[in-house]
Formats: structure tokens, sequence, C-alpha cells
């Protein structure tokens, strides 16, 4: 995924010390929106946050929108990596277990960042992230389908029909709790239902039908 010119950064960290510096910067990066919003942020608050000068930040980003744009896109980065391994893990097993294991790794993916999560939906909307959305939701269809072709018990009429479902089912399930109601009691609702959820339409699509364990 190549994003447009203006939102590149200058140069990408090589070498652990240079990693570390931008891992703080993201990290500052996501304080100052929790703290200031998307309009506060700048690029010298997050300097300031991160414990590095400014000539250190626009080292690597030109602006606050071409850090903004690395710092989301170093989160979708980590969602569809931790997809990969539930592939990785589950790929084919059960059906109902492929269902577990990829809707808890996604979930759990998202979690990791809370509450900056929330924030980074706020800087996706206000940056040109088409590519990039574009990029990641490629790469987890390609998940998906990889993992539900694979399943040992299950068969579908149209793979990429049922993926393409159940990735926006994950996608607008955690987005809509996420947004509106991020209290423990909202999330530990997710954590409950949103593998039944999963497990439920994915046997219901099957041409193969196996039980649903709960």
């Amino acid at each position: 995924m190549t994003p447009s010119d203006a939102l590149k950064p200058r140069k990408t960290p090589r070498q652990a010390r240079s990693a570390a510096t931008v891992d703080a910067i993201f990290e500052a990066t996501i304080q100052v929106l929790l703290t200031d919003g998307y309009a506060g942020l700048t690029t010298t608050r997050v300097a300031a946050r991160a414990g590095v000068s400014v000539g250190t930040m626009y080292q690597y980003f030109p602006h606050k929108e071409a850090l903004l744009y690395a710092v989301l896109e170093d989160y979708l980065e980590d969602v569809v990596v931790a997809m990969e391994e539930a592939d990785q893990r589950y790929r084919g097993g059960p059906l109902v277990e492929m269902a577990d294991g990829l809707s808890r790794a996604y979930l759990d993916a998202k979690m990791k960042r809370m509450p900056g999560s929330r924030a980074l939906y706020v800087v996706a909307s206000e940056l040109d992230t088409g590519r990039l959305i574009d990029d990641i939701v490629r790469r987890a269809d390609e998940v998906i389908v990889r993992m539900l072709s694979s399943a040992s018990d299950a068969r579908f009429a149209s793979v990429d029909k049922v993926s393409y479902a159940l990735r926006t089912m994950l996608v607008g399930t955690v987005r809509a709790v996420l947004e509106n109601d991020a209290s423990p009691e909202a999330v530990a609702m997710l954590h409950s239902e949103l593998p039944v959820m999963c497990r439920t339409y994915l046997v219901a699509s099957s041409t193969s039908h196996c039980p649903v364990i709960d």
C-alpha cells in the first residue's frame, strides 16, 4: 500500500533505537489525541509528550497529517496481522473453531490499544485514507476466504460472499460498540457474544451443517 505523496513519512526507522523513537511518538500521538482531540493535536505537543525534539519529529513526519496517517496505518497493520496469525492457527480445522478464533483475535487486536482505538476512528474520517483502507480490507478478506475455504467440516456456495459478510459483521459490530459505549460491560458483551454471532452466521451459511457449540 502506498499513501499519497502528501502523507508519506520522510523516512522509515531501520535501527532499533529509531524504531523505539517512532513507537514513543506514536504513543504520544494517541495520548494527545485523547486529551486534546484531533483539532488540538500539533506536532509540537506530540514531540513534547514523546520527549523528543520537533526536529526529530520532522525527520520522520513532515506534518500532522503524515504523523496521524502513520499511526493509523500501524494500528490497522496490527489488526490484520492478528487475523493472519489466527488463520495460521485455525486453518483446516472445524468451522466453529475458526469462527471463535478469528473473532476473538480481531477483537483482542482492536482492544489492545483502547482507548486509543476510539480516537483513531476520528483520524480515519479526517484523512485521505482510501487506499490504506482498501488495502487493509483486501488483506482481511483474503485471510477470511483462505480460512473458510479450508474448513474441515463445511463448504460454502459462495465463500467470497460469506467472507465479505463476516468481515462486515466483525468490523461493524465492534466499531458500533467502541464508538458509542466502551464501558467494561459493553466490552464484556462483545467478548461473549461476537463469537456466537460469527459462528451462528457461518454455520447457517454453510452447505454442511455442524453444531454450534456455546
